[in-house]
C-alpha cells in the first residue's frame, strides 16, 4: 500500500466519523460521556470546534459539520493529489 493510499483512506475513515457523529446527534438518548460515543465525540470535535466558533447555529441547526466535511474534502483531494505527484 502506498502512501497515499494510506493517507486518502485516513482521510476516508474521519469523513465517516464525523458523519456517524452528526447522525448520532439525532439520538437524544445518547450519553457522549460514556465510551464508545466519548472517544467518537472526543476525535471528531477536533475538526468540528474550530468551526463551530466560526460558525453559529442557525435556528437551532448547527451547519459546521457541513463546512467542516467540505473542509476535509478539500484538505484530503490536496494532500494526496500532493502524494500522487512526488509519487509516494
Amino acid at each position: 500500500m502506498s502512501i497515499s493510499s494510506f493517507v486518502n483512506n485516513l482521510f476516508n475513515i474521519y469523513f465517516w466519523v464525523i458523519i456517524v457523529r452528526i447522525f448520532l446527534t439525532w439520538i437524544p438518548s445518547i450519553n457522549w460521556y460514556s465510551q464508545p460515543f466519548k472517544f467518537l465525540a472526543l476525535i471528531s470535535d477536533v475538526i468540528l470546534e474550530p468551526f463551530r466558533r466560526i460558525i453559529p447555529a442557525l435556528g437551532g441547526i448547527d451547519f459546521s459539520p457541513i463546512i467542516a466535511l467540505l473542509f476535509l474534502q478539500i484538505l484530503q483531494f490536496a494532500f494526496v493529489r500532493m502524494l500522487l505527484i512526488l509519487g509516494l
